[in-house]
């Protein structure tokens, strides 16, 4: 429908309060002003005044100290380099010529054909390995009228409000408009998309609304400085509304997308949209909305779970296409939010050394002390409690002086000083004058005391959760099973569920209030190979919890340690005199497990105070000196802590790229009160860091699955993932790994390369050289360039599935073409565990597959049909045993596939290499690949922490130049060959 024309086609009409006026003609003024009233038990949130030749050979430079070996005979000839360097040429099979093409010579490859890039299809039907057990998952089947029209309007509000003033405002114009909207009960999803089941009166449609708005006057007559403390005046804000038709759309194409079978039919958004907006609508009304979830405290109330936080619950939905159809996906959700209290006690809660502050009302903040008060409170929204008002601001940051020094001008263009003005004003004695105020203007002086102003409630905690905070807050959300099921489905029939209102039925929508009924099954446990020095030597997994035990074991490769030591930080005498038995028991209990770690430190252990970890340089001087005492060929050290410490981001960065020596860091709680268990997970963490492997599959690949592997074609499995900064690091850059298993055909022992990339960029931007450093030393390795690589990549959202397959795949395929003749088939797998999935024990039909827990579903239990994507290759695999709460399990997506793998045949393989992480005895959730690629990247974020949290502290109100990225500090050759980051 065009939207110009002739006046006379439509007879455009526009709208003010119900009433029609001529165009162009000024709206007047409303003689009598119509209140809003509040449905919500939370205030709008007003914002501030609006301003309007030939490659050269692949040469490999080794240290002339051993390396670790990731394979068994390996063959080397060496030929010594003036540098003092071994430089190695290894002999190359014929078939393959393997070198390293410069990155500017190397072939472009051919541009993407956009049908060659379509998501790998499923293969098959769905596996059938296993045994079936019946299940519950919390997915409620939607049925939609696919020839229902749904009239998508475009909304422009002026002046533009905030999101939860555009609800209001949207509520009394449908209420006072009713004839011009056609009687329709639209929706809305509070920015500009307006939905209605009938089509309005006019294509263009303009209404003035006016609400009850508590404005301030500049106090200058210039209005050059605006501050707060003129006594507010309650008007009515005039707001415009324009409303224009975008668009007329209909279910069937997202009907044709459910139903055909046929790819490349692209998933109509915009009506999944519309279907989103209208299911949340009742909901955004009485609650809290966050991304996809909302909160109440009608669902449980707010738990304080301390400083200055309080855990409220609620619950998540979303629409997903399935094989059944449409599905309403509904889950319980928990979020941190800030505690509605004065600034005053919400920063004695946030900052220890502030605890005092009420008995200490003249103490002033120190630099370091304001910094962090500043960052504490930066981007929360505040309201005064001296005066009445709706209005809120947002702090923007501290003031350079104290409010005793703070003065400002009256209209009359006369100085106050503002301890005087409230004095004089509002009767009250300014108690905390040598504190700072708050900034709560971006550009103007605007200033507020500390002790006047309230933190609004209803704001997500933007602050990193402490311990007891992250303890408190998952045992609000860690509910058994049954638990869960019985909310999700109580949500469903709550008055502020997504079935509340009359917004579904005006949609003609019908959602089941049912779970879904599907038919899982239950992989078995792969043998295990151990040892060859212990009793046992090879064992299956079959407790109910998948776990087993190294009581009578040897791991499966132990590594020597004979050059180690050990440093204190901090701990009593008491403590420090529990090293000697923590020695002598952890080297019987790596003894016992077949590591060989020597009964005696090649020094005496040292003692220092915590205190030294708060200084980088003295740090790195005591860490220094003990390798130098040990001749510059230190194995490992051992750092006993008094408590955890943010000096572990320094001693870790230090140890491994200053000095180049592995380390092990624990805590004197645990040492005081040995056990079995802890010193075994110690043993297998040291193991796996020294080149050890603590368990292998007792069939290899090539003898599980002989269809795609084989002994003599080596494949890589490689893992990926990006760490971003903190919420409120506006400037930090993110921090991307990628491992890649090193032995064949065990494929139980990884490498890993980081790099430092633009702040939140999730797109590995350095994937390309990371992958041909990982195929290098896989070839030092193994002899030979791997045949298959299988890619696992984490932390990818389904929104950028279609840019990472495009980019990253493209990436790794130029990454092959710098070595000539080299084309390896790839399968690119994403891997997701922020879901809301969550599949349940169908108890009501008496099946005997119920044995493995009246609890949570049994480790092994994968979903591949009903609630799976209709067309593409996914399931949900549930390789781990939730121990507490309800399990999560992980959700894997093939994008690409030239391996062509069978359902069974990629469920089997990733089910069983969860088995061979290196630091438990038992199953994890996650793909190892995966969970090293994690790990390896958390521990690049924190060799930036120490940079970054200086600067950090540095308040940026706006950016006005393009973030520079600080590179990652580059690891000593005697680590980056072995797993640092376990």
């Amino acid at each position: 429908m065009e939207e110009g024309g002739e006046e006379g086609k439509k007879g455009r009409r526009k709208w003010r309060s119900g009433c029609s006026r001529p165009m162009g003609v000024k709206p007047q003024q409303p003689a009598t002003l119509v209140k809003l009233c509040h449905s919500t038990s939370y205030p709008a949130l007003l914002p501030l005044p609006l301003h309007l030749p030939l490659p050269p050979p692949l040469l490999f430079h080794l240290p002339s100290k051993p390396l670790v070996h990731y394979g068994t005979g390996a063959r080397r000839s060496t030929n010594h380099a003036q540098d003092g360097r071994v430089t190695t040429l290894l002999p190359l099979p014929h078939a393959v010529n393997v070198k390293r093409v410069s990155k500017e010579c190397q072939r472009k490859p051919m541009p993407i054909n956009p049908e060659a890039m379509l998501v790998a299809p499923r293969p098959d039907s769905g596996g059938t390995e296993g045994l079936q057990v019946s299940l519950l998952a919390n997915h409620f089947l939607v049925k939609f009228d696919s020839k229902q029209r749904i009239f998508h309007y475009d909304v422009d509000i002026t002046p533009r409000p905030s999101k939860e003033l555009s609800r209001m405002i949207k509520r009394k114009l449908v209420q006072e408009n009713s004839d011009a909207l056609s009687g329709a009960l639209p929706v809305f999803d509070g920015r500009r998309n307006l939905y209605s089941p009938v089509e309005f009166q006019d294509d263009r449609l303009e209404f003035f609304i006016s609400l009850p708005i508590p404005i301030t006057r500049s106090s200058s007559p210039n209005g050059g400085v605006y501050n707060m403390f003129e006594t507010l005046k309650i008007k009515t804000k005039l707001f415009r509304v324009n409303i224009r038709l975008a668009s007329k759309i209909t279910g069937e194409d997202l009907d044709k997308y459910l139903r055909e079978e046929k790819d490349g039919i692209p998933l109509p958004q915009d009506y999944l949209h519309a279907l989103d907006v209208v299911l949340r609508e009742s909901s955004s009304e009485s609650c809290i909305s966050v991304g996809r979830s909302m909160y109440s405290s009608s669902m449980g109330g707010a738990k304080d779970i301390g400083g200055g936080a309080v855990g409220m619950r609620g619950f998540f939905q979303s629409l997903r296409p399935t094989k059944q159809g449409l599905s309403l996906n509904v889950d319980f959700s928990l979020m941190a939010f800030h505690e509605s209290i004065g600034v005053i006690p919400y920063l004695q809660k946030r900052c220890d050394f502030l605890r005092d502050l009420s008995q200490r009302k003249t103490r002033g903040l120190t630099r370091e002390e304001k910094k962090e008060v500043e960052k504490t409170l930066k981007n929360i929204r505040v309201f005064v409690n001296h005066r009445e008002t709706n209005q809120r601001y947002r702090v923007y940051c501290l003031t350079e002086e104290v409010t005793e020094n703070l003065k400002f001008r009256d209209r009359d263009g006369k100085d106050l000083m503002l301890v005087e003005y409230f004095k004089d004003q509002y009767n009250l004695d300014i108690q905390y004058k040598n504190l700072p105020c708050l900034q709560i203007s971006r550009n103007k002086p605007c200033y507020l005391p500390m002790e006047l102003c309230m933190v609004c409630e209803g704001q997500k905690f933007l602050g990193k959760l402490s311990d007891e905070q992250t303890v408190k807050i998952l045992k609000m959300g860690c509910q058994k099973p049954a638990e869960r099921k019985d909310i999700i489905n109580g949500v469903m029939g709550a008055k502020i569920g997504p079935l509340s209102g009359p917004y579904a039925g005006e949609f003609k929508l019908n959602v089941s209030r049912e779970m879904t009924k599907l038919c899982g099954r239950v992989l078995q446990p792969p043998k295990l190979k151990l040892g060859d020095g212990g009793n046992v030597r090879d064992i299956t997994p079959n407790r109910y919890d998948r776990q087993w035990n190294l009581l009578d074991s040897h791991v499966a490769e132990g590594s020597k340690i004979k050059r180690w030591a050990l440093i204190s930080f901090g701990g009593n005498m008491e403590q420090r005199s529990c090293i000697p038995r923590f020695i002598n028991q952890l080297s019987t209990r790596c003894e016992q497990l077949g590591i060989v770690l020597n009964k005696n430190t090649v020094i005496s252990p040292l003692f220092e105070q915590i205190q030294v970890l708060n200084n980088v340089s003295v740090l790195e001087d005591k860490l220094r000196k003990i390798h130098e005492a040990t001749s510059n060929n230190l194995q490992l050290l051992i750092c006993v802590m008094e408590k955890k410490h943010r000096g572990y981001a320094d001693l870790k960065r230090i140890a491994e790229t200053d000095i180049g020596v592995m380390s092990q860091c624990c805590l004197y709680s645990n040492i005081s009160r040995l056990s079995s268990q802890f010193l075994s997970n110690l043993a297998l963490k040291i193991n796996a860091k020294l080149g050890g492997c603590n368990v292998a599959l007792y069939n290899t690949l090539p003898r599980q699955i002989p269809r795609l592997f084989m002994d003599d074609e080596p494949v890589i499995f490689m893992g990926a993932d990006v760490t971003h900064p903190h919420p409120l690091d506006d400037f930090s850059p993110s921090v991307a790994a990628v491992v890649g298993s090193m032995n064949w055909p065990a494929a139980n022992k990884y490498i890993s390369r980081m790099r430092s990339q633009t702040h939140r960029q999730e797109i590995i931007e350095e994937l390309e050289e990371m992958v041909v450093e990982l195929l290098e030393e896989f070839y030092l390795a193994v002899h030979q360039l791997p045949k298959i690589i299988i890619f696992f990549r984490d932390g990818v959202s389904e929104t950028q599935f279609s840019k990472v397959l495009k980019e990253e795949l493209q990436a790794i395929r130029r990454a092959c073409l710098r070595f000539p003749a080299y084309k390896p088939s790839i399968t690119f797998a994403v891997v997701q565990k922020r879901h809301h999935t969550r599949l349940f024990l169908n108890d009501k039909n008496g099946s005997s597959s119920n044995h493995f827990s009246d609890e949570n579903i049994p480790p092994g239990t994968v979903v591949d049909t009903v609630i799976t994507h209709p067309r593409e290759f996914d399931f949900y695999l549930c390789s781990h045993w939730g121990v507490k709460g309800t399990s999560r399990p992980t959700h894997y997506h093939v994008l690409w596939d030239e391996n062509r793998f069978k359902s069974d045949e990629i469920q089997k393989l990733i089910h069983n290499l969860c088995y061979t992480f290196a630091r438990c005895t038992k199953p994890v959730s996650l793909v190892p690949p995966a969970y090293y690629a994690h790990l390896a990247a958390y521990r690049g974020r924190l060799y930036l922490d120490r940079t970054d949290s200086m600067s950090c502290s540095r308040t940026t109100l706006s950016r006005t130049s393009p973030l520079r990225t600080a590179p990652l500090p580059k690891l000593r050759d005697n680590v980056k060959r072995l797993m640092f980051y376990c």
